[in-house]
């Protein structure tokens, strides 16, 4: 059976679990002395721990062993997603996590009606954490976010394949990388890309995708254009 995993800032030999980890870990899976878990601090690395002492704030956990991570991607995945409305850009992340990104940036673009703001950004943050946990990865990819479209592309300028899906190109400009390295994929919000907007990211060197002839949800496009690159980055096998 699987261990507890709890993200913590720092592992060294004794650890003090705080906060909302230590809220769910003693009053949901109420741990008590004893109980094995596993620590993460966002390296790549596993921790074994035990509990020592339950504290009335904290518990305390010895780390007795640890090892690498089997479940980061090799591959580093960018998801670059316009701000959508409602819960979607929540979903977006969650299954994001789950399927192997390393980091996701959330954008304002000229159509795009939702907003961002401090609150929003750090639950997208705990989603992120949450997804990681329940897929048994050993770091929670960070969310942040850009306030314009031009901010994200340049982010995204570091990777080797830059993908734009674009929902009014009738076919993909170019191939998906079989084994690339990294990738940046850049998905649009509930009211697409401005011609424009597509115009300034081909200058920036992006590749335009197309979905399919059918016309996806956001939240839609963003979980199949991941999947579809994570399976030609040899993730899925």
């Amino acid at each position: 059976m699987a261990r507890n995993r709890f993200f913590v800032e720092k592992v060294a030999e004794e650890v003090a679990l705080t906060g909302d980890e230590y809220n769910h870990a003693k009053n949901v899976l109420r741990l008590t002395v004893g109980d094995e878990v596993t620590l993460l601090d966002g390296s790549g690395v596993e921790y074994a721990a035990i509990v020592a002492r339950v504290e009335r704030s904290a518990l305390i956990l010895h780390v007795v062993g640890s090892t690498p991570s089997s479940r980061e991607p090799r591959a580093d995945v960018l998801l670059l997603l316009g701000a959508l409305k409602g819960d979607k850009t929540e979903l977006a992340v969650q299954k994001a996590v789950e399927l192997g990104v390393n980091r996701v940036g959330v954008f304002s673009s000229r159509y795009c009606a939702a907003y961002m703001n401090e609150n929003k950004l750090a639950r997208l943050n705990r989603v992120s954490r949450e997804a990681a946990k329940q897929c048994m990865r050993a770091r929670a990819p960070e969310v942040v976010y850009f306030g314009s479209l031009e901010e994200a592309l340049t982010a995204g300028l570091k990777y080797e394949n830059r993908l734009f899906a674009c929902e009014f190109l009738e076919k993909s400009e170019g191939e998906i990388a079989v084994g690339g390295a990294s990738y940046c994929l850049v998905v649009g919000s509930e009211g697409g890309f401005a011609e424009e907007e597509w115009a300034r990211a081909k200058e920036m060197g992006y590749t335009g995708i197309c979905l399919g002839k059918r016309i996806l949800r956001a939240e839609t496009a963003a979980i199949a254009l991941v999947a579809v690159v994570m399976d030609r980055a040899g993730e899925l096998k």
